[in-house]
């Protein structure tokens, strides 16, 4: 064991994905992280966003096969989100919390783990339509609950990181036209708001301690031929604690599996960090 507490050496890498259908994408991801290992760079933790499916559904052999364990929530058509473990690198999940505590919440959208003294939670942020409606005023509610319980778990856990599809884009430089956007759900100062006092907590957004090429996003619409012509959003984030920010070395975009066939309109993010 390492002094984190995870077994072996070497960068450990983490990364977010919001596939859109774990059922349609799960041939993408069992490629990506074949590719990832393949590469001399596999994915440590990978947290998945909007599975789609139900718990029965949910191809735990295949990744298990893939040499990944997993821990997941899921419902039927709608939300659900899992972390996959690499079984080389990564020990069993404990003090696993599914949903944020003490808010009553039908849709599932958080599971969180701890893997040695990691503190991993992956959250499918709420996307609230538009401004003037009651999915707003719930996402809203939601991101507060959120920042509250996330600052109750980093006095737990200093070793924390948030991966997962925010819908939020935090600044004009996430967004291909700001002023089109101006406003509107995703990029209103509420949300950008809600997202600061995240930031606020301490914890660092990893893709913004780099220098980054503009125009870097990681969602496009299917529609209006988006990803060709790069007009996106950066809503996918990963967002780590001081002592994890410290350690993180590069958090890139991986715009690649957005080019395959049938590709979820979200692309991964990852982060490597050199844990002493």
């Amino acid at each position: 064991m390492s002094a984190t507490g995870l077994p072996g050496q070497g960068p450990l890498r983490i990364a977010s994905w919001n596939v859109n259908s774990l059922k349609v994408r799960l041939p993408q991801v069992l490629q990506w992280l074949a590719e990832q290992e393949q590469a001399g760079a596999p994915i440590d933790a990978l947290c998945l966003q909007e599975l789609k499916l139900p718990d029965d559904k949910y191809p735990l052999a295949e990744l298990e096969n893939a040499g990944f364990h997993s821990i997941y929530t899921g419902q039927k058509t709608y939300n659900g989100v899992a972390i996959l473990a690499r079984d080389a690198s990564m020990p069993g999940p404990v003090d696993v919390v599914r949903n944020i505590p003490g808010f009553e919440d039908a849709q599932q959208r958080v599971i969180a783990a701890t893997y040695g003294d990691l503190r991993l939670v992956c959250a499918y942020f709420p996307n609230g339509q538009s401004l003037d409606s009651d999915k707003f005023a719930y996402k809203l509610q939601w991101l507060e609950a959120m920042t509250a319980w996330l600052r109750e778990e980093m006095a737990r856990h200093p070793r924390l990181a948030l991966l997962g599809d925010f819908n939020i884009a935090p600044e004009d430089r996430d967004v291909h036209d700001p002023a089109k956007w101006e406003g509107q759900n995703l990029v209103s100062p509420p949300e950008r708001a809600a997202f600061a006092a995240l930031l606020e907590l301490g914890l660092a957004d990893a893709f913004r301690k780099f220098e980054q090429p503009e125009k870097a996003f990681s969602w496009w619409d299917y529609r209006m031929l988006a990803f060709r012509r790069n007009a996106g959003l950066r809503i996918d984030h990963i967002l780590l604690s001081p002592a994890l920010a410290e350690q993180c070395t590069a958090c890139v975009i991986d715009r690649v599996p957005r080019t395959w066939e049938q590709p979820s309109d979200h692309t991964p993010v990852v982060a490597t960090l050199h844990c002493a």
